[in-house]
This record gives C-alpha cells, sequence and structure tokens, in this order.
C-alpha cells in the first residue's frame, strides 16, 4: 500500500541497500596466504646452520683455546698492521692510475687509447703473483736506473737494489695490477653519466677539467664506488701475496708461526680467516654510508641504516603481536 501524499518516510525505517554486505561478512578479517613451502626451506635452513655452528663450537680440531692464544698476539698485529698499510698505498695508487688509464682510454689520441688498452690488456693478463716475483728480481735485469735526457746523457742514477725494498715491491705490484682493474671501472663510470650532462657542459663553455672534476666525476662516483669497493675487498686478500716477496703480513706471519709451531696451524689458519673478514666486514659498512651519501638527489628516499631497519623491523614485530592478541 503507497504512501499518501505529503506522508513522510523515516530514513532509519528505510531497508538497507541491496549491496550492503552482511555484517558479519564486513568484519572478518583478511588473512595472508599461507606458504608452506617457505617455512619448510626456513625450518631446514635453521637445522643446518644450527649444525654448523655446534659442530664449530664443540670440535676439538680447532683448538679454540688456542685461537683465543693467537688472535691478539703482538706478531698478529705487526702483521695485520703490514696488510693495512700496503692495501691503504696500493688502492690510493691504483685508484690514481686507473684514473688516468680510464681518461687515456677515452681519449682522442690513438697513441694514448693504444698505450692505455695494452697496459690493461696485459696486466689483466698476467697472475699477479708473477708480477710480484718479477718485480722482486728486477735488480737482476737492470742494476741502476736514471732519468735524464731520452737516448741521451742521465742526470740521475739510482742503485734499484736500495730501492727495491720488500714493501716498495709489495706496493708497486699490487698498484700496477690494481690499476689495470680500476681503470676500467672508472671507464664503466663516465660512460655511465648522461650524454646530456657532457653537451650542458660544453655549452657553458666550461673547462674539460672543470668538467671532468666538478660534474662528470661525480655522477660517475655512484657507479664507481660499489664496483670499486669490491676490487677493494678483492685486494685486501690479494695483500696474502706479498708473503712470497719476503713481506711478513697477515697471512705470513700466520705461515710463519704455523712453521714455527705445527700444532697450531689450524687456529692460526682461523685467526687469518676471521681478521680478514672484520676487515672485509668494515669496507662492505663503509661502502654502504658512501654509496648512501652520492644517492642523495638521485633516489627519491636513501636507503634505511642498519640502526633504522632494526627499529622498523621492532615496531612492525610489536604491531603484529598486537593485532593477534586483539583476535
Amino acid at each position: 500500500m503507497s504512501e499518501p501524499p505529503g506522508a513522510v518516510v523515516s530514513l532509519a525505517e528505510a531497508p538497507p541497500p541491496a549491496d550492503t554486505p552482511p555484517k558479519q561478512l564486513a568484519a572478518q578479517r583478511v588473512l595472508p596466504l599461507r606458504r608452506p613451502g617457505r617455512r619448510l626451506a626456513t625450518a631446514v635452513v635453521l637445522v643446518l646452520a644450527a649444525q654448523f655452528v655446534h659442530g664449530l663450537v664443540t670440535n676439538p680440531f680447532y683448538q679454540w683455546d688456542r685461537f683465543g692464544y693467537w688472535f691478539l698476539r703482538p706478531t698478529i698485529l705487526d702483521g695485520l698492521l703490514i696488510t693495512l698499510e700496503v692495501t691503504a698505498y696500493s688502492a690510493v695508487l691504483g685508484l690514481l692510475g686507473g684514473i688516468l688509464l680510464a681518461l687515456a682510454r677515452l681519449s682522442r689520441s690513438p697513441v694514448l687509447r693504444a698505450v692505455s688498452w695494452i697496459y690493461i690488456w696485459a696486466f689483466r693478463s698476467i697472475p699477479l703473483i708473477v708480477i710480484l716475483l718479477f718485480l722482486y728480481n728486477f735488480s737482476a735485469l737492470y742494476k741502476t736506473l736514471s732519468l735524464g735526457i731520452p737516448f741521451g746523457p742521465a742526470f740521475f742514477t739510482f742503485d734499484e737494489s736500495r730501492l727495491a725494498t720488500d714493501m716498495a715491491v709489495a706496493v708497486v705490484g699490487l698498484s700496477l695490477n690494481q690499476a689495470a682493474y680500476a681503470a676500467e671501472v672508472v671507464r664503466g663510470g663516465i660512460l655511465s653519466v648522461d650524454q646530456g650532462q657532457h653537451e650542458a657542459a660544453c655549452a657553458l663553455g666550461l673547462p674539460k677539467g672543470y668538467q671532468f672534476r666538478k660534474i662528470v666525476f661525480p655522477q660517475a662516483l655512484r657507479s664507481i664506488t660499489p664496483n670499486y669497493v669490491n676490487q677493494l675487498i678483492d685486494l685486501i686478500k690479494s695483500t696474502s701475496l706479498v708473503f712470497y716477496v719476503s713481506l711478513l703480513d697477515l697471512f705470513g706471519v700466520a705461515q710463519s708461526m704455523g712453521a714455527t709451531y705445527p700444532g697450531d696451524i689450524v687456529p692460526l689458519l682461523l685467526v687469518v680467516t676471521v681478521w680478514y673478514l672484520i676487515l672485509t666486514t668494515v669496507v662492505s659498512a663503509i661502502q654502504f654510508y658512501v654509496e648512501r651519501y652520492f644517492a642523495r638527489g638521485a633516489t627519491r628516499s636513501l636507503p634505511p641504516t642498519p640502526l633504522q631497519k632494526l627499529r622498523t623491523g621492532l615496531t612492525d614485530l610489536r604491531a603484529r603481536i598486537r593485532r593477534e592478541a586483539a583476535v
């Protein structure tokens, strides 16, 4: 029966629309998709990791008491200092040489391009141990070194045997090898810079040196940093080869002490392993913050630091616990 004209219908008495979901259905919580395979794989990995750590701690073959004795011994720390010195000198000289080689490779001069390509090809092809041994015996080929007019008289003469100390041989050999790899890293970083940046700098009439220092190279560092740090980590491990040119670095000291104390060879190798892990971890942490610094202005938001990730994880965990407790 229809309402008489002029009657007022209350909105509270109006029936709900047909498409309104039932109250019980609207209150239901959406459950996440279950992934039994992922949980099973996580459990297997955790069990294997626990077994590995248990065997590492309980196996008497590792002699952890002797490991603690050797870890901070003065002779080990002296070798560690030699490793750090060789790495620092070689990293700086190798990067500088790599920049020069990369610029020569990108030069318009065919002579510079050819010489740079030959250098990179040669030192990436020859094993590092061969380079070090060749430099160690360099005095057998050239007794003296001199500076003067090419094919003419010499103004200054140097005794090569006095200049070629064990430290000098190690640094020069590692730097020459590192420069060849750094050159390709730097060249790739320079080529990654947008061509429009070069064109804009040229349109402003800026000098080539200023363009490279202020515009090209800072942008190329975003690409150079992760690749060169990877080379730096490899350089840290490559310093173990300087033992063969009579320089007692960290690995050389461990080898020497292992020959003196044959029963402690395994703890000494563990000491070397842990110190190399510490060094590479520190370098990786520095790499993260350097990349984060150069990412400013290039990404919408900076990557979170480990402390920020920890805070976010704790906040999410608390929120999840509260939601589960409320159900």
